[in-house]
């Protein structure tokens, strides 16, 4: 390894420790006190190698009476206390391990929280899962399991080694050059399996999201008669799967039975030359007994210690990846010193936006528009033409990349992301709606709002005849993302979310796309009336909703083409708002 690359990987361990150690702290004494209580389960394995020494020097060599008839009991007691050491080592690690991974996933669901829509569009759920969950789960138990056996059998074969130099420091010295020997090839292990974990940690991933996709996109499987092509793509990934689990068996496998040959080896060696300090009386067999014993109870467990060595090393790679994620920064946050919006007093402004979810492929070109507080605007125009991704700014879901946003005055960036969204009320064209009651996703929009407010919300949007017809009313469960629901009382629940928050800013993303014709006109009526003296942006695709709003903008393209009321928009000859009227009236 070059002086770099020792400098780097001290750097990477010193960040590594500093982001760690939070989650270690709070348990460091329980921790400490696994790895002691490890010690002598280590340390008492030499008892019953060195035990053997008097008992056959005494008993087998000189065939006396005076036998050493303690030993036997005191092997057993010894055996007993390491016994109960090991359940105790075992207990504590497992009780740090897991508070440490439920720390840190706690940790990690924080920052999946605080990430900008752009990573969740970037990464999907099978990454999400394994990067924020499954690792916390490989580092954890991968370190904390083989932490007391490490340990353990760190002084296990310090106090064997001790018990070989007492019987013979001439075999001793085969002994420990056989073991360095051995444990060599491990030095290797991280640099020969890094790129063939992190290329089964990407093909896992697909695995998660085979199933998530499964579990949402049924109806489309079955409505398309995809079954076959979905199980194809998943076969596909198990078998890649099962290529790099090969792979790894090929770097790491022949690890252990290479240890095996060498420690064969070094007993055969062992043998040989303790036969020849036997029969010259250097030793007695007593001590070649002794010797044998402790070296066999060596040696055993390090032709095994390869497997252990690799999964320390799978949670070493996890960690790695672990701490990537949490010195990760955002790259939608607060700035440093950013004020809170408590109000809107002027208007909003866009300056010159553009921006596109890739920088070489704009969505939104050169967008100057203002909008007065209180105002209600409708924005129309042809599909993909940047209706939604215009709105999605003025929450910061993304930033522009040239030009800025402006609300009385201040670029919304100069305010908390906090009070900015407080300040706003989304009902999105494909609404998310959580597991749980009808009363908790209410509740999400304003969770101190009282039973009251939630009836009146309820009458709003037309769903108050049926929670009342509801067994559970209010606290029916509807499933995840409202399975339990039609189309149309999923959005209409959705409205009542947004409504019940009662923020200055209304964005209105397809609303009313999913409700029939009687439910639209009394949603539609009570949207109008709540929405009076707020700022209301409204994307519709049925131009009857947007009649009455003071300005109707129309974007193609990503620009803005035309602005003004719909009498003055039909005005226009060649107008894009009077093609789009005429098209969506003409059979009418």
């Amino acid at each position: 390894m070059s002086k770099k690359e020792k400098i780097e990987l001290k750097m990477s361990f010193h960040e590594h420790y500093q982001i760690m150690w939070p989650f270690i702290k709070p348990y460091l004494f329980r921790a400490v006190l696994a790895v002691l209580v490890s010690v002598p389960i280590g340390a008492l394995d030499s008892v019953i190698a060195l035990a053997l020494k008097p008992y056959m020097d005494i008993v087998i060599v000189e065939k006396t009476e005076n036998s050493p008839a303690y030993i036997p009991f005191l092997i057993i007691a010894f055996t007993s206390l390491q016994g109960v050491l090991n359940y105790l080592a075992t207990y504590l690690n497992s009780w740090v391990g897991t508070k440490i991974n439920y720390d840190l996933k706690r940790r990690l669901f924080e920052k999946l929280m605080s990430m900008e829509t752009a990573f969740f569009d970037k990464f999907d759920s099978g990454m999400i899962i394994q990067r924020f969950s499954s690792d916390s789960d490989t580092a954890c138990s991968g370190l904390l399991d083989n932490l007391k056996t490490f340990v353990s059998r760190f002084f296990s074969s310090f106090s064997l080694i001790c018990v070989l130099i007492y019987n013979s420091w001439q075999l001793a010295i085969i002994a420990v050059a056989v073991l360095f020997l051995a444990l060599m090839p491990l030095a290797s292990v991280k640099r020969r399996i890094q790129k063939t974990i992190w290329q089964s940690v990407q093909e896992s991933t697909k695995i998660y999201t085979s199933y998530n996709e499964t579990h949402s996109g049924n109806k489309t499987i079955a409505g398309y008669n995809l079954q076959k092509y979905i199980y194809a793509k998943f076969d596909d990934t198990l078998k890649k799967m099962f290529k790099l689990n090969i792979k790894m068996v090929q770097k790491t496998a022949w690890m252990t039975p290479l240890m095996h040959v060498v420690v064969s080896a070094g007993i055969g060696a062992v043998i040989w030359y303790g036969s020849m300090l036997i029969v010259s009386g250097k030793i007695t067999p007593g001590n070649f007994v002794s010797f044998i014993t402790a070296l066999i109870l060596l040696y055993t467990p390090i032709k095994g210690i390869g497997r252990s060595f690799n999964n320390v090393q799978i949670s070493f790679l996890a960690i790695e990846r672990i701490v990537e994620l949490l010195d990760m920064p955002p790259q939608i946050a607060d700035k440093e010193n950013a004020i809170t919006l408590d109000k809107i007093k002027n208007d909003i402004t866009f300056e010159n936006v553009t921006f596109g979810y890739h920088p070489e492929m704009p969505v939104l070109k050169g967008i100057n528009l203002s909008v007065k507080a209180g105002s209600n605007i409708a924005i129309v125009g042809n599909s993909g033409g940047g209706k939604t991704t215009l709105v999605n700014l003025l929450p910061r879901f993304y930033d522009p990349q040239g030009g800025k946003i402006l609300i009385d005055g201040i670029d919304i960036k100069d305010y908390t992301l906090k009070s900015l969204r407080a300040q706003m009320a989304v009902v999105f064209q494909d609404n998310f709606l959580f597991s749980g009651t009808i009363r908790q996703n209410i509740l999400s929009g304003k969770p101190d709002a009282t039973d009251e407010d939630i009836e009146r919300v309820l009458k709003l949007v037309y769903l108050d005849e049926f929670v009342s017809s509801l067994e559970n009313g209010l606290d029916t469960q509807i499933g995840e993302r409202g399975s339990q629901l039609s189309g149309g009382q999923k959005q209409r629940l959705a409205i009542a979310r947004a409504l019940i928050k009662d923020a200055p800013i209304v964005i209105l993303d397809e609303a009313t796309s999913a409700l029939d014709n009687k439910s639209e006109a009394v949603v539609q009526k009570a949207v109008e009336n709540l929405m009076k003296n707020r700022t209301v942006f409204v994307i519709a695709h049925r131009l009857s909703t947007i009649k009455n709003a003071e300005k109707i903008i129309v974007i193609n393209d990503g620009q803005i083409v035309e602005s003004g009321t719909h009498e003055e928009l039909l005005a226009l000859d060649c107008g894009a708002y009077r093609a789009l009227y005429n098209a969506q009236f003409k059979n009418s």
